[in-house]
Order: structure tokens, then C-alpha cells, then sequence
């Protein structure tokens, strides 16, 4: 395959924009609702905002800022309308990922066993995982993280899910080491922070063959993607 492949109608694309959000949302609000652990941008920001005393909402958006950013250099060209659209989806997104919170610890989540909420945590992150894949290949627009493994994986990687999520949370991971050792404390690192990352890789490509199979990668011709034939 390559990004001369057949695309997808619009329709198609856009409805699986809209599940793959709305799954990643669930997915992010239960995990975080489970309290066994964050994802690791997420537990990377927690761990930042505990060392220099600053709200880890900040680390978050200067994380997808940076993404963003990092996205035009492998891209290696500048496009705007791909930064706004990454830089919109961080800042709305969180609401709708806030909604899922308030609606799992209304009904409890928080208050179950470890071993309950952990098994609710490993449903969540293979949401997430499920939902990437998703609108990865509607590929309208995404989060600028998701937009990253993207790029390193058709770019880079000769179309390898695995090798590119390993290698976008290979940031994150440092950040937790580096400021871990610096404070000598851990935080929203636990059984689902690792779990998501050993799994979202494999989740990630085997979404791309059994959850709606007739969703192909859609392309875009100028971004010169190549994957295995």
C-alpha cells in the first residue's frame, strides 16, 4: 500500500472521525475515572506540574503545542491549517474527555477495587488504542500526539504502528525519569500507564486490521507517505 491506494468517500471518513473521538474520549474518561494510572503524556505533565508547583493543564497543552510544532519539522514543510487544526483539537477535546470522567465517577468507578478498576483501566486504554487507529486512518485531523506516531510510522518507519508508538512515548518516558530522580517521587504512574505503554502499539495495528477493515489509510499525496506493499 502506499498513498496512491484508494481513499475512503468523505462520509465514511468523517463518521469515523467522529466515533474515534468519542471512543477516545470513553476511553481517556474511564482510565482516568480507574485512578490505576494515566497515560504518559498525561502522568509526563502530572510529574512536571509537581516539580515546579504549575497546573499539569499547562504541561498538557505546551506538550501539544510542541507536538504540533514538531510535527511541521518531520513534515518538513510548514502548514497552517494542519497546525491550527491540531492546536483546536487540544484545546476543545478535554471538555468532552471531562464529560466521560464526571459520568464514570457518578456511577462509582472510583470507589471499586483496585483489581475492578484496573481491568476498567485496561478496556479504556485499548479504547484509546482503538480510537487512534481509527481517525489515524480517516486522517482528517487528530490529536497533534496521534499526528506524530503517524508521521513517524509512514514517514519514517515503513508503516510500523508499534515502533512508532514506542517511539513518540519514548519522550514522555524521559520526562518521568528525569523528574522522578530529580524529586524523588512518582506520580499517576501505575498499572495502566505501563500497560498502555507495551500495548497501544499492538492495539494501534491490530485496529487497523480487524476494526472496520474496509477503513484504509487515506492518504494525503503531499505528505509522500510509504508503507510495507
Amino acid at each position: 500500500m502506499n498513498n496512491k491506494a484508494a481513499s475512503n468517500s468523505m462520509k465514511t471518513r468523517i463518521t469515523a472521525l467522529v466515533l474515534g473521538l468519542c471512543i477516545n474520549a470513553l476511553g481517556n474518561g474511564l482510565t482516568i475515572a480507574s485512578n490505576t494510572g494515566s497515560a504518559l503524556w498525561t502522568a509526563a505533565a502530572v510529574n512536571l506540574g509537581n516539580e515546579f508547583k504549575i497546573s499539569s493543564t499547562i504541561f498538557i497543552f505546551a506538550f501539544g503545542v510542541f507536538n504540533a510544532v514538531l510535527n511541521q519539522f518531520l513534515m518538513m514543510k510548514l502548514n497552517i491549517i494542519r497546525f491550527l487544526e491540531e492546536i483546536a483539537y487540544v484545546v476543545f477535546f478535554s471538555y468532552g474527555i471531562q464529560i466521560f470522567i464526571q459520568m464514570f465517577e457518578s456511577f462509582g468507578v472510583q470507589n471499586q477495587s483496585f483489581i475492578i478498576r484496573s481491568v476498567f483501566s485496561i478496556i479504556g486504554v485499548t479504547m484509546i488504542g482503538i480510537s487512534i487507529s481509527m481517525y489515524q486512518r480517516a486522517n482528517i485531523f487528530m490529536h497533534p500526539n496521534d499526528d506524530t506516531s503517524n508521521i513517524l510510522r509512514f514517514k519514517f518507519l515503513n508503516g510500523s504502528a508499534i515502533k512508532a508508538q514506542f517511539l513518540d512515548l519514548s519522550f514522555p518516558v524521559l520526562l518521568i525519569i528525569i523528574t522522578s530522580l530529580t524529586t524523588g517521587k512518582l506520580y499517576a504512574v501505575n498499572f495502566a500507564t505501563i500497560y498502555f505503554f507495551f500495548t497501544n502499539g499492538i492495539v494501534v495495528k491490530y485496529a487497523d486490521k480487524l476494526i472496520w477493515p474496509r477503513l484504509i489509510h487515506n492518504f494525503n499525496p503531499d505528505d509522500n507517505f510509504k508503507t510495507k506493499a
